[in-house]
């Protein structure tokens, strides 16, 4: 598989199938001939709105009664949906809903969308009321969940309501992330980081929280790779490289040759294994070729990283499945660790070396040559950049000491401020408190060595994240 199918193959993973049905009681059809072709009419526009999203969308119709709901039902269940919207056009009963959610494997969000701001009090009559009316059979859905032991969620609005779509769209979003990570394959090569046992992950239980599978490789999987890149390939690569990265004049010409091989070599391990994530350690010794090839991977790894495949170093896999996350919201998604702290300008400075995400990069990202790797050994090219100013997010999964997970969140602003200039990406975040009081109580969360960093704030995103995937979700505001 080419590096570009893998891509779109990975891309078709991450789009979710919503299963849609609209509803409501079949009593009123005779008594007001005019409602059902307008609450059918509200289900059309709900049904092309959804079709908006990068989703597919599983039309189930209309039901007016049980019977019909549970023919929609076994429609559903038949899609294998990863969220069911249920357009709640007007009155109708729980008995309808109910073979959806004992028949449906899928979360259930309930859309209670009237046809517009407000109804026109003094001209209705009962019939147009009812067009309006959605909200009626809201509690009584609950209380059918509640009593199943079924979650759901719902979003009232009325059909223009942009607030209402957002909420919605962040539900369809959150069904993507949890089917991306359910049909994910996590590449695992090397070994720990020697005495960091914070990273270390039973690969079972990302399965286990989260899907997917993790294929556990050797560093001889990729060294097969690379001596047969091909002097085409790699000039190919080698151009790529300098069209994203600004080439510092610290980068040996052998050195940035190499990470060019190895990125050939990458991009063929990761087709061949069609693989969505990468993380990956190895010590090496005495400039052995294990050794080159682990201080070659930042350039291949960066550019995998930008084109959706996230790819860490440190056998960090958790955090890789949360740069993952990230990725598949369009936020980007970084390699993050503490760094220092800056009392003067009130802010938390943290980033890391190697592997970056160039797609929130501030400027044009620069790859640095480094004579040393701090902490570890070898030594080839690194990215450097500040992240873009503005509001971002960190996102961490903490392992609990039962084997869940918890998906642990922040919001701040990057800010300006003096810049290392060491290989490394950098941000300056102001979480709008002491940078001291800040770094003990996400620390005190149980959070690990990194996290992602991404543009934007996306917590409620990450809130629902966590919610359609049954983890705990912990957000940190001071």
């Amino acid at each position: 598989m080419t590096a570009t199918a893998r891509q779109d193959a990975g891309a078709r993973r991450g789009r979710p199938s919503i299963g849609l049905v609209a509803g409501g009681l079949g009593t009123y059809w005779p008594q007001f001939p005019d409602l059902l072709p307008r609450l059918r009419s509200s289900a059309e526009a709900v049904a092309r709105r959804l079709r908006g999203f990068d989703a597919e969308v599983v039309d189930a119709g209309f039901v007016s009664d049980a019977e019909e709901g549970a023919v929609a039902a076994d429609r559903l269940r038949a899609a294998d949906c990863d969220l069911i919207v249920c357009f709640l056009t007007t009155y109708m009963t729980s008995s309808m809903v109910a073979p959806i959610a004992r028949r449906c494997q899928a979360p259930v969000l309930f859309v209670n969308l009237q046809p517009t701001e407000s109804m026109d009090h003094a001209a209705f009559d009962t019939g147009q009321w009812l067009a309006y009316c959605g909200a009626c059979p809201l509690p009584e859905m609950a209380n059918l969940f509640e009593r199943l032991g079924v979650d759901f969620r719902s979003v009232s609005g009325y059909l223009e309501d942009e607030r209402a779509w957002e909420r919605i769209g962040r539900w369809i979003r959150a069904a993507g992330v949890r089917r991306t990570l359910r049909d994910a394959r996590h590449g695992l090569m090397g070994h720990l980081y020697p005495g960091m046992m914070d990273v270390s992950t039973d690969p079972t239980l990302i399965t286990r929280n989260l899907g997917g599978h993790v294929e556990v490789l050797e560093f001889d999987d990729l060294r097969e790779r690379v001596p047969d890149a091909g002097e085409g390939t790699v000039a190919a690569k080698l151009a790529e490289a300098r069209e994203v990265f600004e080439v510092a004049d610290s980068v040996v010409g052998d050195e940035l040759l190499w990470g060019a091989r190895v990125a050939v070599g990458l991009d063929r391990l990761v087709g061949d294994f069609s693989l969505d994530s990468l993380s990956y350690y190895h010590r090496g010794l005495a400039g052995e070729l294990h050794e080159r090839l682990g201080a070659g991977m930042i350039l291949g790894a960066s550019l995998l990283t930008a084109r959706g495949v996230p790819a860490v170093g440190e056998y960090e896999l958790r955090t890789c499945t949360a740069m993952l996350m990230m990725d598949r919201i369009g936020a980007g998604g970084s390699f993050t660790e503490l760094q220092a702290l800056d009392f003067t300008r009130g802010h938390v400075e943290m980033g890391h070396d190697g592997p970056a995400h160039p797609a929130i990069s501030a400027r044009r990202p620069l790859l640095r040559g480094l004579g040393v790797y701090h902490g570890k050994r070898g030594w080839g090219v690194s990215v450097e950049f500040d992240v873009r100013p503005g509001p971002v997010t960190l996102l961490g999964v903490i392992q609990r000491r039962d084997g869940s997970f918890a998906l642990l969140t922040a919001e701040g602003r990057t800010g300006d401020g003096p810049l290392l200039r060491i290989g490394n990406t950098t941000s300056r975040v102001d979480f709008g408190c002491d940078p001291g009081e800040w770094v003990d109580a996400w620390s005190a969360t149980g959070i690990s060595h990194h996290w992602a960093l991404g543009v934007g704030h996306h917590a409620a995103q990450f809130r629902a994240v966590a919610e359609l995937m049954g983890l705990e979700y912990v957000h940190l505001s001071l």
